[in-house]
C-alpha cells in the first residue's frame, strides 16, 4: 500500500509530487498527461518565474521537475483512472485505472483539473490557437491594440471581458440569451467601460478567417438575421466541465461537478481524501493558485499520514497558526 495516490498532473498535482517526494512519502503519481489546461496555450506569460514559455514547454517542464525529485519515492505511472473507492477494511483507497489495475493507498489527492467547454462551430476546431483562446490570462496579452470578442454570459465571462479591455482596443461580448448570468453589479461595471459593446441573443454560427481568425458570425435570435463581427481574437468562456466523475458518489460535488473542499487544508467531505486545483469548488482558477493549493494539500496530508503513523508532526497545526502571524 502506498501512502499516497495523487492523480492529475497538472500544476496542483505536480506541485504536490515534488513536496510529497521531499518529504518521502511514497507515493504513486497517476496522470494521462502533464501540464493541464495549458497544454492548448501558446505563449503563458504568468506562471511566476519564467517571463514567457508555451503550454507544451510547461508540461515537460512539470515532467522534468518531478522526475528529478521522484528517485524511489515517487512511482509514475501514465494511465486514465477509472474509479475511487473506499476499502472495505474502513482504512485507505482503492484507485482503478482504466486498463483495470487496482492500487491502494492510505490518502489521495485528487488534482484532475477540469476541461473547458469547447465551441462547437464551424472554424472553431481549425483556428484555436490561431485567434481562437480559451484563457485569458494567458493569452490576453497577446491581442493588446486589437479589437476582440468574448462569448458567454457568465462571471468567467465579463471577468475575461474587464481584464481585456486593460489592453485592446475593444471587447465585444455575445451571448446566447436575453439575460446575463453574471452578477448584476459586475454587469454593469465592465458594460460602463467606452471600449465594451454586449450583445444579446446571439447565437454563434461560425469563426472565420484565413491564416488567423477575422470574423464571427452570429445569428440574432430575434430577427433571425445572419451578422458579422470583425475580430482578431475569441475568447471563449461558456464554461468548465471538471474531470470528477470517477469521484461521484464518494465525495461531495457542487451542482456543478466540482469536489467541495475545506480552502484552509483541502480536505473534501471524505476522510483521507484531499482535492486541487481546478476540480475544486475554489472561486478562481489559476496555474499559479492551483500549484499552491497542491502544495498546501500536501502539508496537511503529510501531518495527517504522520500522526496515522503514531509520529509527532514536526510542527503541530497550532504551531504553524501561529508562526504565519
Amino acid at each position: 500500500m502506498y501512502d499516497l495516490i495523487i492523480i492529475g498532473g497538472g500544476p496542483a498535482g505536480t506541485a504536490a509530487g515534488v513536496y510529497a517526494a521531499r518529504k518521502r512519502l511514497k507515493t504513486l503519481f497517476l496522470t494521462e498527461s502533464f501540464g493541464g489546461q495549458s497544454n492548448v496555450s501558446a505563449d503563458i506569460q504568468n506562471w511566476i518565474g519564467t517571463v514567457s514559455i508555451s503550454g507544451d514547454d510547461l508540461g515537460k517542464a512539470f515532467r522534468k521537475h518531478l522526475e528529478a525529485y521522484a528517485g524511489d519515492v515517487v512511482t509514475l505511472v501514465e494511465k486514465k483512472v477509472e474509479s475511487l473507492l473506499k476499502n472495505e477494511s474502513g482504512k485507505g483507497y482503492t484507485v482503478k485505472t482504466g486498463d483495470g489495475e487496482i492500487y491502494e493507498s492510505e490518502a489521495v489527492l485528487v488534482a484532475t483539473g477540469s476541461v473547458r467547454r469547447k465551441l462547437q462551430v464551424p472554424g472553431a476546431e481549425e483556428f484555436e490557437n490561431k485567434g481562437i483562446t480559451y484563457c485569458a490570462s494567458c493569452d490576453g496579452p497577446l491581442f493588446g491594440g486589437r479589437d476582440v470578442v468574448v462569448i458567454g454570459g457568465g462571471n468567467a465571462a465579463f471577468e475575461t471581458a474587464a481584464q481585456l479591455l486593460e489592453y485592446a482596443k475593444s471587447v465585444t461580448l455575445v451571448h446566447h440569451s436575453a439575460e446575463f448570468r453574471a452578477d448584476a453589479i459586475t454587469v454593469a461595471k465592465v458594460l460602463a467601460h467606452p471600449n465594451m459593446k454586449a450583445i444579446k441573443n446571439a447565437e454563434t454560427t461560425e469563426v472565420r478567417g484565413e491564416k488567423f481568425v477575422n470574423a464571427l458570425m452570429y445569428k440574432d435570435k430575434t430577427t433571425g438575421e445572419e451578422k458579422e463581427i470583425k475580430t482578431e481574437g475569441v475568447f471563449v468562456e461558456i464554461g468548465l466541465i471538471p474531470s470528477t466523475s470517477f469521484v461521484e458518489g464518494v465525495l461531495e460535488l457542487t451542482p456543478y461537478k466540482q469536489i467541495v473542499v475545506d480552502p484552509r487544508t483541502q480536505r473534501t467531505s471524505a476522510e483521507g481524501v484531499w482535492a486541487a486545483g481546478d476540480c475544486t469548488d475554489v472561486r478562481y482558477h489559476q496555474n499559479n493558485i492551483a500549484a499552491g493549493d497542491g502544495v498546501k494539500a500536501l502539508e496537511d496530508i503529510y501531518l495527517y499520514l504522520r500522526a496515522d503513523a503514531g509520529k509527532t508532526p514536526i510542527i503541530s497545526e497550532e504551531k504553524e497558526q501561529q508562526a504565519v502571524f
